[in-house]
């Protein structure tokens, strides 16, 4: 089993009006096989989390730790965290024009595990990966996302997920942008990579509509950069009848 621990963080940005606080003293512990479901209004922190494991240069982290196995990972450059086992599953992926698909995930695994996958059975896990996310053969030669929609961008990030088998997984807003049969399709293949290789998931999101297909072990609320509850699954069903509203009520008496 694997650990990835987040312990009292801080992090800021810095504006044009100054520096701006986000994180304000978040914990939480993630093992591999567990689902955490992080949620909360918009502008509470939830993609600057994701941001700041994954190593995006524009967050400052003031205090805390982030540690994965007890290494620290706040040391660690971006393609490091990748190799020890992190992966960030954009809400906004972006296009890499030039590169085909196909180039991209043969260079990005051989940059991860250190050597080159054997090229008769990464074709044959390719194919099949692609396949049962409903990705068609010819997005193989296309261009990294571009010109993809939204939905072929989002199953090209799951895409990845199966294929680089990473130890914990951070989704951002996975689901914004899907119809019902893509988030279906895209649920099912983080399933398959949670089933297969007993990944720790780190799942961002408003709506509680993808819970129904990805079920969390933990549920965690966001609001103004803190956690403001945690339970089970029974807290994502009473988010659904309920809202953010008491939260952001409590915390506006609060300030």
């Amino acid at each position: 089993m694997s650990t990835l621990e987040i312990k009292d963080l801080f992090v800021s940005i810095d504006t044009e009006q100054g520096n701006k606080p986000i994180l304000k003293g978040v914990s939480l512990t993630i093992n591999t096989g567990e689902t955490h479901a992080i949620m909360g209004p918009n502008g509470s922190g939830k993609s600057t989390l994701a941001s700041t494991i994954a190593g995006h240069p524009r967050y400052t982290v003031d205090s805390g730790s982030i540690t994965l196995d007890g290494e620290d990972v706040l040391a660690m450059s971006v393609d490091e965290r990748a190799r020890a086992g992190l992966f960030l599953a954009m809400q906004y992926p972006v296009e890499i024009p030039g590169v085909t698909m196909t180039n991209f995930l043969r260079t990005a695994k051989t940059a991860i595990d250190g050597e080159a996958p054997a090229l008769r059975t990464w074709t044959k896990d390719v194919k099949a990966a692609m396949a049962q996310l409903r990705i068609e053969p010819e997005f193989a030669q296309r261009n990294v996302n571009e010109g993809f929609s939204g939905g072929e961008k989002k199953r090209h990030e799951i895409l990845q997920l199966e294929l680089f088998k990473p130890k914990f997984a951070v989704l951002d807003e996975t689901d914004s942008g899907l119809d019902v049969d893509a988030l279906k399709v895209v649920s099912e293949g983080v399933n398959r990579a949670a089933e297969e290789s007993e990944l720790g998931t780190l799942l961002i999101t408003h709506y509680t509509r993808i819970l129904r297909y990805i079920k969390p072990d933990f549920v965690h609320v966001f609001v103004d950069g803190r956690i403001a509850e945690e339970g089970g699954p029974e807290l994502a069903d009473r988010l659904e009848d309920e809202g953010y509203d008491r939260y952001l009520a409590a915390d506006a008496a609060q300030a």
